[in-house]
Parts: structure tokens; C-alpha cells; sequence
């Protein structure tokens, strides 16, 4: 029940290369070899797990009552954690030396050590059905439990032992050496560090100076209060950069002064009650002269770049890792390894998960991201 974290770091010199390297090689520890000798496809401490839970199997379907008959299997769902979840385990053992490739790990945890939780937690129930009938027994009543609660308690406290205890005992000790170093399971890492959430900071409103009694508020930007003397020039609507004044295009100048002329380009009325218009009114001292489009054309441009600006770009770039690292499918399940000694395509970062593409057109996700250089 082993999960190492820690990493050769390498430190030789790299050149970019046209995709990432599979590294699927087991690496052994040092002075030590990568082969183990066992009874056919099974190490020693496998095959008395087997002989163990067999065992405890065929005891399971005796009484556990000494009144009645009544077995873990109708015993409501006492079966369910005495028996079922540490045959699920033996399963997983098995399976893995028949199918190396397929079910590596249980949730976050890998197949020794979801067996080490099955066998501990079945022993803690056979224990506490001992327990109860002791306490009974002390209390003047009589003897409830067989003899199965016995054998089972001692088979169960057999399997925690070839499984939480194997790693510190010789020669058990020997099925996790030499072992394939993998990057741990995300649910399995370090844990982050947590910072309070900063609180927003509300900018204080600003205070608008009060107009003073009998004078005039001034018009908006691009807006001109009519005067008797001004001409007003009839403009189309036309769509402009500006959100805020609502500019027009000038067109031809029209004929007649004062209120009366054609208002095409009306914006409302102001505090004296004359109609506001665009910046398009000239008066009478003055030639008509067109608005300036080139303005609103470059407001409009720059409005265009700074939407684009906050667009997130998706380019792809190459990546060297400082150590081999699983890049894994949708199911944390590993696909191919990348190493320190080709750099990686990754075609999308997603800021603390990178999509990677292999040379052969696999995809997958690389969650550990630190100390990635970018080529």
C-alpha cells in the first residue's frame, strides 16, 4: 500500500523534437531487479491471499448463530462489508495479473491498497460480533455466536496482515519493490493551499456638481441646442462606433432657419426647451461642413481590437516536462507518458490542465502542469 510522489530530476540538455516520447519502460529501484519469481502467475503473498480469502469464503456460509441458522448471507446486509466488498478485492487482484491493463486503481486508490481498507474493515465487523457476544456473556447471558465468528475473525486478521503489513515484513515485502514509478492519481496529491477569497472593492460614487439655479445644463458630447439663427442639416440614421451620442453621417444641407427646419437629426430637447441636434447644425456664419467619419471609424476599430483582445486564444505550443508524467483520457485512465526528452504538442492550455497530442493522433489531458517550459 505505496504511493511514491518523488521524481528523478533531470537536468541534461534538450532539443525540440516532433512529438512526445512514450516512456512505458518499468524503472526498478537501484541494486534491484525488475524480475520476481512466484507460483505461476502469482507472487507468494498473492497466492495466500487467495488461499485466505477461499477460505473465509466457504466459512461464510455457515451459521454464525448458535440458537438458530443464520449465516452473513441473511443476516440483512451484514454480507455486504464481512465477505462481498473483500472478494471484490481478491477479484482485483487477480484481474490485475491476468489484464495488466485493465482496472488499475479503485477511485484514488490503487488495487493494494483498496484491498488494505476491504480486509480491515471486515475484520473490524467480525470483531465487533465477537465483541457483542462477549458483552453478553459478562452480563450473565448465554453463548450466541459459532465458531465461524472465530475462524473468520482470525482468517480477516490474516489478510490485513498480507496487505497493511506486508511492505515492513520479509520476504512479503518484495512484491512492492522494484515496482513502475506513475504520477499519483489527482485525487491523491497534495492538497493546494487555501487563501481567503479577497472582497471586492467598490468604487465610491462619484458626486456630480449641482447646476445652479437659472443657468443652463450643458448638452451632451455631439449634440448642439438649436439657437433661432442656426441651419439644421437633414442627415440619415446610420449605424455608428459611438454607443454613447448616437453621431449621424452629414448629408445635404436643407433650406430655412430656426425651430422650423427639417430636424432629421433630432436628439431631444433641452432645459430651455429647444430641440437638441447631432453635431451636424452649422449656423449661419458658417458653411455646412460634413461630420468627421474618420473619427468614428477609428472608435469603432479600436472597439473591434479590444473585443479580439479579450477573446482566449487557443495556439498551440511545444512543452518539455522536467520528468516522465502520465497524460491520461477523460477517465484518469493513462494513455502514453511524456518525458524530458522530447517535447510535447499541446494543442489547447486550459490553464492548470494541458491537452496533448501524440505523434500517432492520441489526445489526453496532462494535470500536472508544474514546471512545464514552453518551446
Amino acid at each position: 500500500m505505496i504511493v511514491t510522489d518523488d521524481y528523478a530530476e533531470h537536468t541534461a540538455e534538450h532539443t525540440p523534437g516532433p512529438a512526445a516520447e512514450v516512456v512505458e519502460t518499468p524503472a526498478a529501484e537501484d541494486g534491484e531487479s525488475s524480475t520476481q519469481y512466484g507460483v505461476g502467475p502469482f507472487t507468494v503473498r498473492e497466492l495466500a491471499i487467495l488461499v485466505a480469502w477461499g477460505l473465509a469464503f466457504i466459512v461464510s456460509f455457515f451459521s454464525v448463530s448458535t440458537v438458530r441458522f443464520e449465516s452473513v448471507w441473511t443476516s440483512g446486509l451484514l454480507w455486504i462489508l464481512t465477505i462481498a466488498v473483500p472478494s471484490v478485492a481478491v477479484f482485483l487482484i487477480v484481474l490485475r495479473r491476468f489484464s495488466p491493463e485493465g482496472i488499475r486503481r479503485v477511485g484514488s486508490l490503487g488495487i493494494d491498497q483498496f484491498a488494505s481498507v476491504a480486509f480491515s474493515v471486515a475484520a473490524v465487523l467480525w470483531l465487533q460480533l465477537l465483541w457483542d457476544t462477549i458483552a453478553v456473556v459478562v452480563n450473565g447471558g448465554p453463548w450466541l455466536r459459532s465458531w465461524v465468528v472465530w475462524v473468520e475473525l482470525a482468517l480477516m486478521f490474516a489478510l490485513v496482515v498480507l496487505t497493511v503489513f506486508a511492505p515492513f515484513i520479509e520476504p512479503l515485502s518484495d512484491d512492492f519493490r522494484g515496482r513502475p514509478e506513475i504520477v499519483a492519481h489527482r485525487n491523491a496529491r497534495p492538497v493546494r493551499k487555501v487563501v481567503p477569497r479577497p472582497r471586492p472593492v467598490r468604487p465610491e460614487p462619484e458626486e456630480r456638481p449641482a447646476a445652479a439655479e437659472g443657468t443652463q445644463a450643458a448638452p451632451p458630447e455631439g449634440y448642439h441646442q438649436l439657437t433661432p439663427g442656426d441651419r439644421v442639416a437633414a442627415v440619415p440614421y446610420e449605424q455608428s462606433g459611438s454607443a454613447d451620442t448616437g453621431a449621424y453621417a452629414a448629408a445635404a444641407a436643407t433650406s430655412g432657419s430656426g425651430p422650423s427646419g427639417d430636424f432629421g437629426a433630432t436628439g431631444g430637447f433641452g432645459s430651455t426647451g429647444a430641440p437638441l441636434v447631432s453635431a451636424a447644425v452649422v449656423s449661419d456664419a458658417e458653411p455646412l461642413a460634413a461630420t468627421d467619419d474618420s473619427t468614428r471609424t477609428r472608435a469603432f476599430e479600436q472597439e473591434q481590437v479590444h473585443a479580439s483582445a479579450a477573446a482566449p486564444a487557443h495556439q498551440a505550443f511545444w512543452a518539455l516536462v522536467p520528468e516522465e508524467r502520465d497524460v491520461v483520457d477523460e477517465r484518469d485512465i493513462p494513455i502514453f507518458r511524456i518525458g524530458p526528452t522530447a517535447w510535447a504538442l499541446v494543442i489547447e492550455d486550459r490553464g492548470e490542465t494541458f491537452v496533448v497530442r501524440h505523434e500517432d493522433g492520441r489526445i489526453g489531458y496532462l494535470h500536472d502542469v508544474s514546471g512545464v517550459t514552453r518551446g
